[in-house]
C-alpha cells in the first residue's frame, strides 16, 4: 500500500451574408480596471489548456514529479513519494475509515488494465463536472439540470482570425443566421484558434452527425464564407447544468471537494473557473494548517460554510446571465425555451411513437422553419414584424441586459460572513445583495471574510529601489503566514507586539506590516526597527500614490489610522479593528488568532471595543 497526506484527483451588426452576426464590444474592449486601481493585474481571457500548461510548468519548477504508468516499476509495493502526480491514473474506488482513506487508482500499462492502491489522510476531488469522487463519496447535486445540450468544436483558422481582427475584433460571437446557430468563442484571433459551441438534441442527433467534415461546413455557413485552412482538433457533447454539491466534506473530513467536482455553472461570466480556483485558494492554506499541526481538522469545516455559499450565489447569477444571453434570439423569434419544448415533445409525447429517421426529419424541418424567422424578407424595417423584433433587440443592448462578461463585483469582492474569521459585531456588513445578473462595480472594503483591498506600496530599506509592490503581494504564497498591518502609531506597535507574541504561543507564523502614508520617509528605519524591538518578523511599507487626491490606505480599508487588519494566508481579512483596540491587546490577540484557526468560536461577549 502507499501512504501519502493527501490525494487530490484532480452591439450588434446586420450582415446580409451572415445573418445577424452578434459581437458583445462592451465587455471586450479594455476593462474597466485596465489602470489597475482595484487589482494589480488587468482582465484577461486565457484557455483552460493553456492555464493547465503554465501551472504544469509551475509545479515542475517547485520540484513536483510526473509519474506515467510506464514510468512504474513496483506498482501497488512502490511507495508514493511526496509531490507526485500520477499521470494517466483514474480513480475507482474510495473507502473511508475513521483515520485513513483507501484510494484504489485504474490504470493501463503494456496493454493491461491494472490498479494500484494509494491510503492518505484525505482526498480532495477535483476531477471536473463528472466527478467520480463526488459520486464515490456519495454527494448529491442540487440545482436546475439539463439547461442545454451543446457540441464543442474546438478548431483553429488564422483566416477567420485575421478577418475578425480587421472587422469585428471581440472575444464572443453569438452567430444566428438562415443556414446555422452557434456560439463562437475566440480563444485567440491572432493565432486563429476558437471554440464553436452548437446546439445539439439526441438522440435524434448523435454525436456522429458532427463530423470534422460537417463541423467545418457548419463553420462557414456561420461566418458566410468558405476559409481554407479550418482544422477541427476536436469535438466533444456537453450537457449544461447549474448545480452546487449538498455538501463539500464527507467522511470526518476526509473527502473534499473542490472546482466543478463541487458546482458546475453555464459558461456565462466565467464562474466555473473563477470560483474553483477560489475553492483551491480558501483550502489550501487549511489543508497546510492542519497538516502541520497549526489548526485541528474543524477548521476544514469553514472551508464548506465559506465557499459553499458563494458557489450557490455564483449559480444564480450565472444561470441568470445565460438567460440574459437567451434574450437576444428570443427578440429574434428563436425562443431556446420553445425549440427544447418541441424537442421534449418529440422524444416524451405523441412524437416518441414514430420511427427515428421520422423524429430527425420533424426535427431539421421545425429548426428549418425557426431560422427562417431570420431571413431578410421578414427581419427588415419595413416588415411591422421584422422591425418590432429589430427595435426589442436594440432595447435589450441599450438597456444592457444581454450577457456580461465581467462581474468584479463578485470575483474580487465576495466575502465570507461567517467562518475562519470574527466578524464585525455592529451588524453594518448586512447580508450578500441577491444576484441581479447586472455588473456590479467592485468596491474595495477590509470587512472581515473581504478579500484584502489592492494598492500599491513601496517597500522602505537601506536599498535605492524605487519599485513598487501591491499589497496583495505582502501576503505569502508558500506557506501558512498570517500578517498584521498597522500604521507607524504607538497604539498599534503595542498590538503588533500582542500579536507576534500570541503567534509564537500558537506556533504559527506571523509577519507585521507598517503601513507609512506617502511621501512619510523619514526616520522610518528607526522607527519601526526600535518599536518593534526584538521582534524582526516586520516590513515597513510607504503608500505609492499616483494622483495627490487619491485615497490613502485607510481610507480605502474604510477604518481609521488606529485601525488594524489581520489577513489570512488567503488574503482575506480575518479581524479588524476600526479605531484601536480596547482592553488587553493579548486577550484580543488570541480571540483573533483562536477563530482564523478554527481553535474555537470567537465569543462575543469578550469582544474588544471597535
Amino acid at each position: 500500500m502507499d501512504m501519502c497526506r493527501l490525494c487530490v484527483l484532480d452591439n450588434f451588426s446586420f450582415n446580409q451574408e451572415v445573418g445577424i452576426f452578434g459581437q458583445l464590444h462592451s465587455d471586450v474592449t479594455l476593462p474597466p480596471d485596465f489602470e489597475k486601481v482595484v487589482s494589480p493585474v488587468s482582465v484577461a481571457h486565457f484557455s483552460q489548456y493553456k492555464v493547465n500548461a503554465l501551472l504544469l510548468k509551475q509545479l515542475e519548477n517547485i520540484s513536483f514529479k510526473f509519474c506515467t504508468p510506464e514510468g512504474l516499476k513496483c506498482l501497488d509495493h512502490e511507495a508514493f513519494e511526496a509531490r507526485q502526480i500520477l499521470i494517466g491514473h483514474e480513480c475507482v474506488s474510495i473507502n473511508a475509515s475513521d483515520d485513513i482513506v483507501s484510494v484504489t487508482a485504474s490504470f493501463l500499462k503494456d496493454g493491461k488494465h491494472m490498479e494500484r492502491n494509494i491510503r492518505c489522510n484525505m482526498v480532495v476531488g477535483t476531477d471536473g463536472a463528472g466527478s467520480t469522487v463526488r459520486k464515490l463519496a456519495g454527494t448529491d447535486l442540487r440545482g436546475e439540470k439539463d439547461l442545454q445540450k451543446l457540441v464543442s468544436v474546438h478548431f483553429l483558422s488564422r483566416d477567420l482570425g485575421n478577418y475578425l481582427l480587421s472587422e469585428r475584433p471581440g472575444m464572443l460571437f453569438f452567430i444566428f443566421n438562415t443556414e446555422a446557430i452557434g456560439v463562437l468563442v475566440a480563444h485567440d484571433l491572432q493565432q486563429g484558434e476558437f471554440v464553436l459551441q452548437i446546439p445539439f438534441y439526441p438522440p435524434q442527433q448523435n454525436l456522429e452527425d458532427f463530423s470534422p467534415k460537417t463541423c467545418e461546413r457548419i463553420i462557414f455557413k456561420l461566418v458566410g464564407r468558405e476559409l481554407g485552412d479550418v482544422n477541427v482538433i476536436d469535438i466533444k457533447p456537453w450537457v449544461m447544468h447549474a448545480e452546487v454539491a449538498e455538501k463539500f466534506l464527507s467522511s470526518q473530513n476526509s473527502i473534499i471537494l473542490a472546482g466543478d467536482a463541487a458546482h458546475r455553472f453555464p459558461p456565462a461570466g466565467g464562474f466555473g473557473m473563477n470560483t474553483g480556483i477560489q475553492d483551491s485558494h480558501n483550502l489550501a492554506w487549511k489543508i497546510a494548517s492542519v497538516v502541520k499541526g497549526i489548526a485541528p481538522p474543524s477548521i476544514l469545516n469553514t472551508y464548506e460554510t465559506e465557499r459553499r455559499p458563494i458557489a450557490i450565489f455564483n449559480t444564480n447569477l450565472s444561470i441568470q446571465n445565460f438567460k440574459a444571453a437567451m434574450a437576444v434570439p428570443g427578440a429574434l423569434g428563436l425562443d431556446p425555451t420553445i425549440a427544447n419544448s418541441v424537442h421534449q415533445l418529440i422524444n416524451k409525447g405523441v412524437g416518441s411513437i414514430l420511427p427515428s429517421g421520422v423524429q430527425s426529419a420533424i426535427l431539421d424541418g421545425i429548426f428549418t422553419l425557426g431560422r427562417a424567422q431570420l431571413s431578410e424578407t421578414l427581419l427588415n424595417e419595413n416588415n411591422p414584424l421584422g422591425a418590432l423584433r429589430l427595435a426589442n433587440l436594440r432595447r435589450i443592448f441599450e438597456e444592457g441586459k444581454s450577457l456580461q462578461l465581467q462581474f468584479p463585483a463578485e470575483d474580487l469582492g465576495f466575502r465570507y460572513p461567517d467562518g475562519a474569521l470574527i466578524p464585525d459585531h455592529d451588524g453594518a456588513q448586512g447580508s450578500p445583495d441577491e444576484p441581479t445578473g447586472r455588473r456590479r462595480d467592485y468596491v474595495p472594503t477590509a470587512d472581515p471574510g473581504s478579500r484584502l483591498p489592492h494598492m500599491n506600496v513601496r517597500i522602505l530599506s537601506n536599498s535605492s529601489s524605487e519599485a513598487t509592490i501591491s499589497t496583495l503581494d505582502l501576503i505569502c504564497g508558500d506557506r501558512v503566514d498570517f500578517l498584521l498591518i498597522i500604521a507607524p502609531m504607538e497604539p498599534s506597535y503595542h498590538l503588533a507586539h500582542a500579536a507576534l507574541k500570541v503567534a509564537e504561543e500558537f506556533k504559527v507564523s506571523a509577519r507585521v506590516c507598517v503601513l507609512w502614508p506617502a511621501g512619510s520617509a523619514e526616520g522610518i528605519e528607526v522607527g519601526s526597527k526600535a518599536s518593534l524591538k526584538p521582534w524582526e518578523n516586520y516590513i515597513d511599507i510607504m503608500e505609492v500614490k499616483k494622483l495627490s487626491n487619491a485615497s490613502s490606505w485607510w481610507d480605502i480599508c474604510q477604518i481609521s489610522d488606529e485601525g488594524a487588519i489581520l489577513v489570512r494566508p488567503d488574503e482575506h481579512v480575518a479581524w479588524r479593528v476600526k479605531s484601536g483596540v480596547v482592553g488587553d491587546p493579548i486577550r484580543e490577540m488570541r480571540r483573533a488568532f483562536s477563530a482564523a484557526l478554527g481553535l474555537k468560536s470567537p465569543n462575543r461577549d469578550q469582544e474588544a471595543g471597535q
